[in-house]
């Protein structure tokens, strides 16, 4: 998928971007358990995540 097309995912619905960029696992779990207690670090983890 599109690099920027998951970035914009990734500023508005993390765990969807983290999901279609890595499939369901241990990163898709971290980034949910992120943005139920904060949204911000939830962001920050999605981005990471996709431009590593």
């Amino acid at each position: 998928m599109n690099k920027a097309i998951l970035m914009i995912l990734a500023i508005l619905l993390p765990p969807v971007a983290v999901f279609l960029n890595n499939g369901a696992g241990k990163d898709l779990l971290i980034n949910i358990v992120l943005c139920l207690f904060f949204y911000v670090p939830g962001i920050l983890h999605a981005l990471w995540l996709i431009t590593r």
